[in-house]
């Protein structure tokens, strides 16, 4: 199963290094990196499959699983961003996005996680607990694109391209945001309930996970209500992210609490 997730790696190291020759031509896009990393997505979710039948659970408990998971629909948005036609496509986005998911993936091949297949603990055979986690990072992963459109409208001096980041980085929230909220704060609650006999219990995590959806609230309000978008909301963009980033490694290795696992 982990060799696996090292193949999928090197596939999308491939499509990396096909993105970067494209990056400096100027067609728009090449014809095959998209479908490498689709390749390599659907090798990812074969890892998933594999370990939730050998510990009888949907593997997503554990460090290891949760980046596996995360990756793996990253690299399914960055196909659909690249396939779809509704809103523009820049190939610096698609990279960036990717480029995050290989990271993830490097982490999890890391010494940091542990890769044995464990069943999990009776607190965590959970289906909120499932639901909790998955659309958790099933947004997240809408912000991974959100983040790179965000970063490329920050350093943009055209107008025009500038417009287009902000179509991309507010199309990708509007699409995570409720994903997000959904399973970060709803489930997570009801999972906290059943699992502790609290709906909130302020534990680092849960903290965390609060600052991160404030953040993207405080974007929403300023593109919907303030009408207003340009710096202000792509440095936004860009802090929730990184407090997503935070929410997961930081609180998984610095801070101690009911949700650190390895």
């Amino acid at each position: 199963m982990v060799n696996l997730a090292t193949l999928a790696g090197i596939l999308l190291l491939l499509s990396l290094i096909i993105q970067v020759v494209f990056l400096f031509k100027k067609r728009d896009a090449d014809p095959l990196s998209h479908w490498l990393t689709l390749l390599a997505a659907l090798l990812l979710l074969s890892v998933i499959i594999a370990r939730s039948l050998a510990i009888s659970f949907i593997a997503l408990t554990g460090t290891f699983e949760s980046l596996i998971f995360y990756g793996d629909i990253i690299c399914f948005i960055a196909v659909f961003y690249r396939l779809q036609k509704k809103i523009p496509y820049h190939k610096t986005v698609g990279f960036i996005a990717v480029f995050v998911a290989v990271v993830f993936l490097a982490i999890a091949s890391s010494p940091l996680t542990n890769k044995e297949a464990l069943a999990p603990v009776p607190a965590l055979r959970s289906s909120w607990l499932l639901l909790h986690v998955s659309f958790s990072f099933i947004g997240e992963a809408f912000f991974v694109v959100s983040f790179a459109s965000a970063l490329l409208s920050l350093f943009s001096r055209r107008e025009d391209r500038r417009l287009e980041y902000e179509r991309i980085t507010y199309t990708a929230i509007i699409a995570g945001y409720p994903i997000f909220t959904a399973g970060a704060l709803v489930f997570g609650a009801i999972w906290a309930q059943k699992a502790w006999g609290r709906w909130w219990g302020w534990d680092p995590k849960e903290t965390w996970a609060l600052i991160t959806w404030l953040v993207y609230t405080a974007y929403l309000h300023l593109r919907l209500f303030a009408k207003k978008s340009g710096r202000m909301g792509a440095l936004l963009a860009v802090i929730g992210f990184l407090c997503t980033v935070f929410t997961f490694f930081g609180v998984n290795y610095l801070l101690p609490g009911l949700h650190s696992y390895k």
